[in-house]
């Protein structure tokens, strides 16, 4: 879900956060544009309204001179340098560009540079009833956890003495609303969401922890609890935790504590987090209970400024141990004095929305090897200690003799099993494939601990390796906004699996779904990938993750997920075929990771998401991976209020949008500040001697049997102007905001489906001086001479260069005009050109809304 009232700013097809800076991109073949910087502006409206202003500047006229004779232009840089690495002069450039770049940051370029410290990085914040607000005061007590990755801040809360809230609403450092999480009707008191894209005002207003969390009710009672965010130095160790409340109805009282175990010695650590029990410095007492009986005692003095308290509860014996593991021990904080006051909470495993689950492979196993075989695990641990497994494996070598949780072990000879699931496991029809579904009742507190710690490992021993076949790390997997890990088991991933199979040591598992826009949302976690060997490239990808479809012809409908480099590859695929959809939802597409060593795909896996998307993709057609796009959905009501949106043929349109009119698909219209701008495709020069005009296309193509059975192969879609095109077609590519560019061509491959752009190659020219006859042009000419104009009939038939007619009049190539109107004069808002390469007359409508 993103905020209604996000501000920002949108340039390119891209959204950027308020105070982005960026070098604009070009695309292929051109690139970035490294001596043009463009900075998202906030603006402040009448009404008080943030929003975002583009400005780009050419940076090149603040390059220094060089002081060589010979100076070199470095790839990535603007200003040209001394070849011979003149540190003087490399510095004069950064210091340009990034003054540049951090002029209007430099109030807050403290916190900023804090900010991208601290990634990733966990909050945590406790909320309690509001005294001040207009709602019933509640004693509702809520604990939220927050994790930052990148842009996105992912947020687990649970909540005790209230009902479910309908709402979560960020507040920023003035109180004002910055993003709103409307919370999806559920029976449990667990609340996953993800906030996206925070613009980088919140993010250092959450580094200096001044942005608050507010929970509402929608029932009858219209509860509101709220609280900090707050950094916190314990939430990287804590494996157990408590949520305090108190019996009373006190608004504002609550708390939390953290807990976690020491590695060897059988200590518990804790902190309290506590809101309204200590109006001045008192003491207080911390309580350790079973049943009620008094276990432990701690007295302490906390005064109101104390943000949190630490203790610890030393040697721990067998029974209080056995009590922590299956939720029974309860913490009380208690003061003393008259008109004593008391919030307390059964301690259990930490809880969030984060998913625990493990991939084995081969190649992790205690002897690595190659079987191509795959291990999946999913686990939930409850709050009474209990341990639920759904384990899956396919592709092994044999039948599976032993399958079991175990500690790392110190010595190969010496393993260290926990906990022996085998009697759960049985096979299935298809050979060395099988499935484990059960759970385990006795999980101790140092296994807890250590499970939450990821230092748990699952291993799968068969017939022909008895001792481990398949072994995987029990980690947990980092909640993203993906909601098919909370419903869903993943899809495996082999080698086996593969056509022809590959015997590897890697292995997989991936959720993927469909959502009601027919969206694709996938995350795959891999492990034991094959690294290449090549060293000569500094950052080559670890694995390429693609979807296709399982028939005879799947080669040339395989579409691109990500490149990723590590265990992990996540995104959103939003241009989705009618076709593919329909293989999806019969089963018989793939998801395949391809590495170096094995480019057809070393691991895959079969995928079956049901979805009633006959029409296809729904929305704008934009493809997200690892976070780093935002499709920016604006509201309609918000789209109108906006002095920025143009409004064309009946809708409106956000700024830096683009799309195809309706009254010519031939055209590609942008919004670039309540100004619609729509250009004509431009076509290509052929070099065939005949050439067609196909119906659904806007240029000609050559008329070739080649290109006719092309034709019948797989389009391509190309993101400049968001169209498929046909392949073996040319194009010049459009790139938004600057239009098309005449000095690049784009061909679309038949044969895979890929966009190949290249810079057009002028001509030499003979002349001292030449011109560009207009700024669009790719190409300098030479100036024609100055010759009499011709009459009509002496137009008609010459036998030089070819010109263009409108109304009466005749044109030279490349010469601009504004159209007249009989009784109503030149109509400005309209420019005219002469292409005669083209042989047709072409308009470009710069249409002002009003």
């Amino acid at each position: 879900m993103i905020s209604k009232g996000l501000s920002g700013c949108s340039f390119g097809g891209r959204f950027y956060s308020l105070e982005d800076t960026w070098h604009p991109d070009l695309g292929e073949p051109f690139g970035v544009m490294h001596c043009v910087m463009c900075h998202c502006e906030p603006q402040r409206s009448r009404r008080g309204k943030v929003f975002g202003k583009v400005s780009c500047r050419n940076m090149k006229q603040d390059c220094p001179d060089p002081t060589c004779d010979d100076p070199v232009l470095l790839p990535g840089h603007c200003c040209k340098t001394c070849p011979k690495g003149n540190a003087q002069m490399q510095m004069c450039e950064c210091v340009s560009v990034f003054l540049q770049m951090f002029r209007s940051l430099t109030k807050n370029y403290a916190l900023f540079r804090n900010v991208y410290a601290f990634l990733p990085a966990d909050f945590v914040a406790v909320l309690t009833g509001v005294t001040d607000s207009w709602l019933p005061s509640s004693s509702g007590v809520a604990r939220a956890r927050f994790t930052l990755a990148r842009t996105s801040l992912t947020f687990s809360i649970t909540f005790q003495r209230m009902n479910r809230p309908s709402l979560i609403t960020f507040l920023d450092s003035e109180g004002n609303t910055a993003f709103e999480f409307r919370v999806p009707q559920a029976d449990t008191d667990m609340i996953c969401g993800v906030w996206k894209n925070l613009p980088k005002s919140h993010l250092r207003q959450l580094e200096a922890e001044q942005l608050r969390v507010s929970m509402t009710t929608a029932d009858n009672k219209k509860e509101e609890i709220q609280g900090k965010i707050i950094k916190h130095r314990a939430l990287f160790a804590e494996t157990f935790s408590a949520i305090l409340t108190s019996d009373e109805v006190h608004s504002g009282m609550g708390g939390i504590a953290m807990l976690t175990l020491s590695d060897t010695e059988n200590n518990l650590h804790f902190i309290l987090i506590l809101q309204g029990l200590v109006p001045h410095g008192i003491p207080v007492r911390v309580k350790l209970l079973y049943r009620q009986h008094l276990l432990r005692e701690i007295q302490a003095n906390i005064s109101a400024d104390d943000s949190d308290f630490a203790e610890v509860l030393a040697d721990l014996n067998s029974r209080e141990l056995f009590w922590l593991s299956r939720g029974q021990l309860q913490i009380s904080v208690e003061t003393e004095g008259q008109n004593s006051r008391q919030i307390s909470g059964y301690i259990s495993g930490k809880r969030s929305c984060d998913t625990l689950q493990s991939v084995m492979s081969s190649g992790s196993a205690l002897t690595p090897g190659k079987t191509g075989g795959v291990g999946s695990a999913v686990f939930t641990l409850h709050h009474n200690g209990s341990l639920d497994f759904q384990v899956l494996v396919a592709g092994l070598s044999s039948a599976v003799v032993g399958m079991t949780i175990e500690m790392k072990p110190r010595r190969r000879s010496k393993r260290s099993v926990l906990y022996d699931i085998t009697a759960d496991f049985s096979a299935t029809e298809e050979r060395g494939s099988g499935r484990a579904l059960g759970s385990c009742g006795r999980v101790e507190a140092r296994h807890i601990h250590m499970l939450l710690q990821n230092e748990l490992f699952i291993n799968i021993a068969t017939a022909e390796q008895q001792e481990s076949e398949l072994r995987g790390q029990i980690r947990m997997l980092p909640y993203n906004g993906l909601d098919a890990r909370q419903t869903e088991l993943p899809v495996p991933l082999a080698g086996q699996f593969v056509s022809p199979p590959v015997r590897t040591g890697a292995a997989g598992h991936a959720w993927v779904s469909v959502d009601e826009q027919c969206h694709l949302h996938y995350e795959i976690v891999v492990n034991g990938l094959s690294k290449s060997e090549d060293t000569s490239v500094s950052a080559h990808l670890h694995g390429l993750a693609e979807i296709g479809e399982m028939d005879d012809s799947s080669t040339n409908h395989k579409r691109l997920l990500t490149g990723f480099y590590g265990q992990q590859a996540q995104g959103v695929l939003k241009d989705i075929s009618v076709e593919l959809l329909r293989h999806l939802d019969e089963g018989t597409a793939y998801i395949q990771v391809s590495t170096k060593m094995n480019p057809r795909g070393e691991i895959r896996g079969r995928i079956h998401v049901p979805n009633s998307c006959e029409l296809g993709s729904r929305g704008e057609v934009v493809e997200e991976a690892e976070f780093d796009d935002l499709v920016f959905v604006r509201d309609p009501a918000e789209l109108r209020k906006d002095p920025h949106t143009c409004f064309f043929e009946g809708e409106h349109h956000a700024h830096g949008s683009q799309w195809t009119p309706q009254y010519n698909t031939c055209f590609t219209c942008t919004c670039q500040k309540k100004t619609v701008i729509c250009d004509p495709v431009i076509c290509p020069a052929l070099s065939c001697p005949h050439t067609i005009q196909p119906e659904d296309q806007c240029c000609p193509i050559c008329d070739g049997e080649k290109l006719l059975r092309e034709i019948q192969k797989v389009s391509c879609y190309f993101e400049g102007d968001q169209k498929m095109h046909a392949p073996g077609t040319t194009w010049h590519p459009f790139v938004p905001p600057f239009g098309y560019i005449k000095c690049a061509v784009c061909t679309c491959k038949g044969s895979t489906g890929e966009v190949h752009c290249e810079k057009l190659t002028c001509p030499p020219l003979t002349c001292s001086r030449p011109i560009r006859r207009n700024p669009s042009d790719c190409c300098k000419e030479c100036p024609a001479e100055d010759t009499p104009p011709l009459e009509d009939d002496e137009m008609m038939q010459a036998d030089g260069t070819r010109h263009c007619k409108f109304g009466n009049n005749y044109y030279q190539n490349s010469e601009h005009w504004h159209p007249r109107v009989p009784l109503v004069g030149e109509m400005k808002c309209i420019t005219c050109w002469c292409d005669v390469s083209l042989s047709l007359l072409y308009f470009k409508f710069l249409l002002r809304t009003f």
